[in-house]
C-alpha cells in the first residue's frame, strides 16, 4: 500500500586509529566535530564542588569513655572522628581558597593601578612633545613674519 522507500546512502568506512597521545586524541576528536558542524556540542556543566554534610543538630547517642561500651561503639566514634576531621579540614581549604582569592583580587588591582599610572605618566610626556612642538612651529612663523 505505502511506497518502497529508497535505499539509504551508505556510510563510508573509516579506518581505525588508535591515538598514541593525548594530542592525536585531541586532534581526532576536532575532526570528528568538524566533519558535521551544524551539529551541537555537547559541553559537559562544571561538577558541583564536593562538601561534606554539615553536623547534625542535636547527637542524641552520645559515647561516653565509662566502661560497658560495646565491641561495635568505637568503630562508630571513628566513623564521626574521620566525618569531623573530614569537615574540617574541608573548611580550612574553603578559608585558604578564600584567602587566596582575596590576595589574587587585591593583586589584580595593584597592577592596574601601576598600569593606569604609567598610562598617564607617558600620556602627559607625549602631550609635553606635542606641545613643545606646537610652540616651536608658533616661535617659527612668528620668526618668519618678522624677518619680511
Amino acid at each position: 500500500p505505502s511506497a518502497p522507500r529508497p535505499p539509504r546512502p551508505r556510510k563510508e568506512p573509516q579506518p581505525l586509529v588508535i591515538p598514541r597521545s593525548a594530542a592525536e586524541e585531541q586532534r581526532l576528536r576536532l575532526e570528528r566535530l568538524m566533519r558535521n558542524p551544524e551539529k551541537t556540542v555537547p559541553i559537559p556543566e562544571k561538577l558541583n564542588e564536593w562538601a561534606p554534610r554539615p553536623p547534625p543538630e542535636f547527637v542524641r547517642d552520645v559515647m561516653g569513655s565509662s566502661a560497658g561500651a560495646g565491641s561495635g561503639e568505637f568503630h562508630v566514634y571513628r566513623h564521626l572522628r574521620r566525618r569531623e576531621y573530614q569537615r574540617q579540614d574541608f573548611m580550612d581549604a574553603m578559608a585558604e581558597k578564600q584567602r587566596l582569592d582575596e590576595e589574587f583580587q587585591k593583586k589584580l588591582e595593584r597592577n592596574k593601578m601601576i598600569a593606569e599610572e604609567q598610562t598617564a605618566k607617558r600620556r602627559r610626556k607625549r602631550q609635553k612633545l606635542k606641545e613643545k612642538k606646537l610652540q616651536a612651529k608658533k616661535n617659527k612663523l612668528e620668526q618668519k613674519k618678522q624677518e619680511k
